[in-house]
């Protein structure tokens, strides 16, 4: 039978199945749609170098037939022919499958998640031709200068290992990858109890493990493990990328804070403060006050036992040095000064807000329950996420600035016309 359920009233339930998945669903009454999101835990970060994107690959391969459904149109039709729609992505420490449907056709929406997971064909043909589609994937990146620029300031600052390098893997990889490693990468790890399923929407959280018990069935298997993160930060301290565009792409990173860091809370709202959104101190002082950038903002990277605070910005090559240096003052302000009282209430807000809306669509909430449930030490529910985020004062934010915001830990990427490359590195250094 299936194990203990663990009761959140008016929140979630959760279940694991004997050698099957964890279920986690929550119920949202009156909701007409249902998302179902399945979390396997394999992503690129289990790769051997010689074996880069193959968890890619695999996703891709998902997509080309299953048993119940054989070709990729009889996949896309099942869900798009009841007006739903489905897809998925692969990360660094899981690949998450998901589709959103009408209620009604909830069955569905798991059949077609269970079969991609448990059931694809992986044929001869198909890998070999979807090498060919990876390949223009990896190439539509390369020719996309914000893409690249994220390629190198993940090596800057992760290194070469699989936290640094491209999640696509690299052409000549893909071209080469045995069809033996990508069969082997699947039965390793696409099983059944490697699994996390999150429901969403207005059904019981019996008719979910029921319908994910009939989808997904049972079998376990020996899951490897990924190596530990490096010493960060693990690559040069400036990549660069010769592209002969209007608009130079820039990335500046430092180490942040593991996934489950106990301020990791603190970093969000830091995070909020510095550039998530048009009343961020980046987007008002690089874009409004100084017109340097039309894009500017901040970003959280977290993973089991690392993290990163990114900045990205698209800018005049001839203002780079200009931009740089305006990027690192606003990071210096954050170790000099306390986040004054208003702006801080503002920058929470704007979070905890963020949080409350998205909880009201069916597929962020199996979002929500499904990466926490998969990847994170515990599940919140919002009502634990909007008191964690209330509870940081101006205070912690500073002191979380001070301990993270070095010189030493600075690293940077650019991709802009080669004239405008030279001499950035000096530009590199936090003002006194």
């Amino acid at each position: 039978m299936n194990g203990p359920i663990r009761y959140h009233p008016g929140v979630f339930s959760r279940t694991e199945l004997p050698d099957g998945p964890r279920v986690i669903s929550a119920r949202l009454p009156g909701a007409r749609s249902v998302s179902v999101a399945a979390y396997v835990l394999a992503g690129s970060r289990l790769e051997a170098p010689h074996e880069a994107g193959v968890a890619h690959f695999m996703e891709h391969l998902t997509f080309k037939g299953t048993t119940r459904y054989p070709t990729s149109r009889a996949i896309s039709e099942a869900v798009e022919g009841v007006g739903g729609s489905a897809n998925a992505a692969t990360d660094r420490e899981s690949t998450v499958y998901w589709a959103r449907v009408p209620l009604r056709e909830a069955a569905r929406a798991m059949d077609v998640l269970g079969e991609l997971v448990v059931r694809p064909k992986l044929d001869d043909a198909d890998i070999d031709q979807e090498r060919t589609v990876i390949v223009e994937e990896i190439r539509s990146y390369l020719d996309d200068p914000a893409e690249y620029c994220q390629m190198l300031i993940q090596t800057a600052l992760f290194g070469e290992g699989p936290l640094g390098r491209e999640i696509c893997g690299d052409e000549a990889g893909i071209r080469s990858l045995p069809a033996s490693a990508i069969r082997e990468f699947w039965s390793t790890t696409y099983r059944p109890s490697n699994t996390v399923v999150a429901i969403a929407g207005d059904l019981s959280h019996d008719d979910a493990v029921g319908l994910a018990t009939a989808a997904f069935g049972s079998g376990n298997g020996s899951i490897p493990d990924a190596a530990p993160a490096p010493a960060l930060p693990a690559g040069p301290r400036v990549l660069v990328g010769r592209r002969d565009t209007a608009q130079a792409q820039l990335a500046v990173a430092l180490p942040g804070l593991r996934r489950d860091d106990p301020d990791a809370w603190i970093l969000a709202v830091l995070n909020a403060v510095l550039g998530d959104g048009m009343s961020s101190r980046l987007f008002l002082g690089v874009r409004e006050e100084k017109g340097l950038a039309y894009d500017v903002s901040s970003g959280v990277v977290e993973y089991a036992d690392a993290g990163a605070l990114e900045i990205s910005a698209g800018v005049d090559p001839a203002q780079l040095p200009e931009a740089i240096e305006a990027i690192l003052a606003e990071l210096v302000r954050l170790v000099h000064d306390e986040v004054p009282a208003d702006e801080l209430a503002k920058a929470k807000a704007y979070l905890s807000g963020g949080m409350e809306l998205r909880m009201d669509d069916t597929r962020h909430l199996a979002s929500w329950l499904g990466g926490q449930e998969a990847l994170h030490d515990r599940v919140y529910t919002l009502d634990e996420a909007l008191a964690a985020v209330a509870e940081v004062s101006s205070a912690d934010v500073r002191e979380l600035a001070a301990r993270l915001i070095h010189d030493d830990g600075l690293r940077m990427a650019v991709v802009a016309p080669g004239r405008h490359l030279r001499g950035l590195e000096r530009h590199l250094r936090l003002p006194a």
